[in-house]
This record gives C-alpha cells, structure tokens and sequence, in this order.
C-alpha cells in the first residue's frame, strides 16, 4: 500500500503509463498519464468547469497554470495562445515529465514544465488560471495562493475553480480578507458543484 498523494514531490507509486483521449480547445488528443498523478483517466469535473467557463486568453503573453498536473489547463491555453508563453508548475515530478511529453505530442513549444522554484523570479504574469490542490490542507493553500497571485500583472486576472463541499465560499471570504491589498475576488460562476473564483489584481 502506498501513501503517495497527487502533491508527492516523487511519487514511489508503480509508473503503470497510459493513454487517454480528450478534447482541448477543440481538438482530440491522445495524451499521456500514469499513476500517482491527480485524475489520471480523465479531465477531472472541476477542471471540466474551469475550461468550459474561461474566457478567450490574449493571444500573447505570459500565464500560469498553478497544480498543473499531467496538463489539461496548460495545454488548452498554449493552444488557444500559441504566441504566449505558459508555466506550468507542480511539485509532482512525474506529472512534469507527463505535462513535457504531452506538449511534445501536440506539438507545442511555449509550455515550460517546472517546479515552483524553477520559476524565474522576476516574471509577472497577464493571466493564472488553477484547480488547487484543496487537499494540500489549509495552510499550505493558502500559502500557494500568497506566492503567485501577488505575481500577477496590475488589472490582470487569475480564475480558480474550488468545489463548493471542500470550501470554495471560505476560500473566496479568506482571499478578500487578508488579500484585499493585491486581489479582488468575486464568483466567476457556478456549475456541478464548483465554483470559478476571478481575482483581479489591485
């Protein structure tokens, strides 16, 4: 029996590789995942949501993707921006092997896979979109958060979808509380039990 989690920053989890088949940004791609990653049969209902509520990313720029996991969120967003430059983060190693592979297999050179601390420092951000990794417990979100939504470009935007049973409305009351300084937040919207928060940056 193993213990490793989604967030395990190397998971002991036997690889067992496999392929699935989803649609980003309009197109079907046959893209790789194994086990010990978060939802690795399919683009998981929160992130579902996330996507299907996003409004169109500028064509260019530089954007985020924080949990990004084996790469549905950055993947839709270098294909629907091909002239921008995605991050990409995780502490899970395997999914950035996973999220590297599948980039190459679509044929996009403008992901960059990392973890959190191979993020160049200077580098502010037109646009972070996540599913957070909720599980990591209170205080290592609200950690997550406090690291990259003060990165965002002023009057930029960050979406974050949240499941409604695991705290999206404390989530929501806590950012507007202690990150009244440098976000704004408000309910993007509502759907199967998720909601997409928007903070702007003040």
């Amino acid at each position: 029996m193993t213990s490793d989690h989604y967030f395990s920053s190397s998971p002991s989890s036997e690889l067992r590789p496999r392929e699935i088949t989803v649609e980003l940004a309009g197109r079907e791609l046959t893209l790789a995942t194994a086990a010990g990653v978060f939802s690795p049969g399919r683009i998981d209902p929160g992130t579902a949501v996330l996507l299907g509520s996003m409004p169109t990313p500028p064509s260019d720029g530089t954007f985020l993707d924080v949990g990004c996991g084996w790469g549905p969120i950055a993947l839709t967003l270098a294909l629907r921006a091909p002239e921008a430059t995605v991050w990409a983060v995780d502490v899970n190693e395997r999914v950035l092997e996973l999220l590297r592979e599948n980039a190459a297999r679509v044929g996009l050179t403008n992901v960059n896979a990392v973890l959190p601390q191979d993020v160049p420092d200077d580098l502010v951000f037109d646009g972070i979109w996540s599913n957070p990794p909720i599980r990591v417990g209170k205080e290592a979100l609200h950690g997550i958060l406090s690291q990259w939504l003060p990165r965002l470009g002023i009057d930029m935007e960050a979406y974050l979808v949240v499941a409604k049973n695991l705290g999206a409305d404390s989530l929501q009351r806590w950012m507007n509380e202690t990150m009244a300084e440098i976000v704004e937040v408000e309910r993007e919207t509502t759907s199967k039990g998720y909601r997409v928060l928007r903070a702007v940056r003040q």
